[in-house]
């Protein structure tokens, strides 16, 4: 089936619901729609996106175990054939960050990578995490695309101050050696394969200093495919905000057209 998915950080889906993200929904036209970080409930969740459920969207959410952190969602068109919450982890079962559902033969999830921070214990449990749903990974076959917010820039082209950020949690070398094992492994960076040797695209800016009016840029949100649906995405575009007023997250959408 033709397939055009998009993935957000919502960066809190109900301070996202009050500054532009349901009049996005309102005009996007994906089928799917993969949110990271929605820091919710399952009924906030539903309360905080209400007019666009009303409107037909279908919610699917793995509400996080900590209260403000995390929590992935998955907005479709028409209800799953099913829906898997976690990945087989015991630690990370309840965290809220793995959600997957099937429709047809194609299987999308949407996951939300610890943001870490060097040579401290989050960093050690965002590696256990990668060790983990690598494992996972790997695992996988069939039409698969995994969307979300990976908080690691695979590369040097894919953030502007790569020179800076060496030392950085989400850029480190350990990090983007587990993203390589992932491709060397069958998985395709989408959004960079038909984008190749560009500048980004990036699709988060902090919010502080003038990072967005200067495009100083991380590209950390990214669609990660196996099977056919590689060879059938045609189309990816960040879509970056025309204005750093008219933004409701840090991140912009990341949306790929398949075949």
């Amino acid at each position: 089936m033709a397939l055009i998915l998009s993935t957000v950080n919502v960066n809190g889906v109900r301070a996202a619901a009050t500054k532009g993200m349901l009049p996005w929904l309102a005009a996007t036209e994906a089928d799917i729609v993969c949110l990271q970080e929605t820091r919710a409930t399952d009924a906030q969740v539903a309360a905080a996106l209400a007019p666009a459920l009303d409107a037909g969207w279908v919610l699917s959410h793995a509400e996080p175990e900590s209260k403000g952190r995390a929590g992935v969602g998955i907005l479709s068109r028409r209800t799953p054939d099913a829906v898997r919450i976690g990945f087989g982890s015991s630690e990370f079962a309840e965290s809220g960050r793995y959600l997957e559902a099937d429709f047809g033969e194609v299987t999308v999830a949407s996951v939300y990578v610890h943001s870490g921070e060097e040579n401290t214990p989050k960093q050690d449990e965002k590696y256990r995490f990668m060790t983990e749903f690598g494992a996972y990974l790997k695992a996988r076959t069939g039409d698969f695309v995994v969307s979300g917010d990976w908080n690691i820039a695979p590369a040097e082209v894919d953030l502007k101050n790569w020179k800076g950020n060496q030392k950085s949690a989400g850029f480190l070398p350990e990090e983007r050696a587990w993203i390589a094992d992932l491709l060397a492994a069958g998985y395709v960076d989408v959004v960079r394969a038909l984008h190749p040797g560009v500048a980004g695209p990036y699709s988060w800016w902090s919010y502080r200093g003038r990072a967005f009016d200067n495009d100083s840029g991380w590209r950390i949100d990214y669609q990660l495919a196996l099977g056919e649906l590689p060879g059938r995405a045609k189309q990816a575009v960040v879509e970056r905000a025309d204005a750093y007023d008219q933004r409701w997250s840090d991140h912009a959408p990341v949306t790929v057209q398949y075949r």
